[in-house]
C-alpha cells in the first residue's frame, strides 16, 4: 500500500477545515505532565480506624503539609502549654482534612485523642514522613525473604503496588 496526501482534500484540510498529519508533517509532540508539581495532601488508610459514637469506623483520609503557622500556634494552647507531648494532638486535628466521613472542621483534638495508639503512631510517622523527609515512601525488608524494597505509606491498603 502506498502512502501519500490525500488526493480529495487540500493539503492542510480535510472534513471541514481539520488539519490533515501526512508523513512530511511531524507529530505534535506529546504533553507531558509536571513533573515537579508540589504535592501537598495525602493520603491514608488507618491501621484500625477512629470509632466514633455511633460505632462508625473512619480509616481513610488525608493529610495536607504543615505550615509555619501549624507548628507555631498550638505552642500557645494551653493544653500543649501544660502538657508538651499534647502538641501532637493538636498539630494532627490542624492537618488532618478528612477521616472517613468526617470533614476538617469535624477532626478536633478530641477525635484524635479518640485514636487507637497504633493509629496515632502511623499518623505521627506519616506526618513526619510528608513534613521532613518530603515523601511518604520507607524502606522495608520482607521477614520471609529478606528482599528490600520500598512501600508507599499514604494510601493504598495491604497487598497493592
Amino acid at each position: 500500500m502506498r502512502r501519500g496526501p490525500a488526493a480529495s482534500a487540500p493539503e492542510g484540510e480535510e472534513d471541514g477545515g481539520a488539519v490533515a498529519v501526512s508523513e512530511e508533517t511531524p507529530a505534535p509532540p506529546p504533553v507531558q505532565e509536571k513533573a515537579d508539581e508540589l504535592r501537598t495532601e495525602f493520603e491514608f488508610v488507618l491501621p484500625r480506624g477512629y470509632v466514633d459514637a455511633s460505632g462508625t469506623v473512619h480509616r481513610d483520609g488525608s493529610m495536607r503539609l504543615a505550615t509555619a503557622r501549624d507548628e507555631l500556634l498550638p505552642l500557645h494552647d494551653d493544653r500543649v502549654r501544660a502538657n508538651p507531648p499534647y502538641l501532637t494532638v493538636v498539630l494532627l486535628s490542624r492537618v488532618i482534612t478528612r477521616l472517613g466521613s468526617l470533614e476538617a472542621d469535624a477532626i478536633t483534638a478530641n477525635v484524635i485523642e479518640s485514636l487507637f495508639a497504633s493509629d496515632l503512631a502511623f499518623l505521627q510517622d506519616l506526618y513526619r514522613r510528608v513534613n521532613a523527609e518530603g515523601h511518604t515512601l520507607a524502606a522495608v525488608t520482607c521477614p520471609a525473604c529478606q528482599e528490600r524494597f520500598s512501600v508507599d505509606l499514604a494510601g493504598g491498603r495491604l497487598g497493592e503496588s
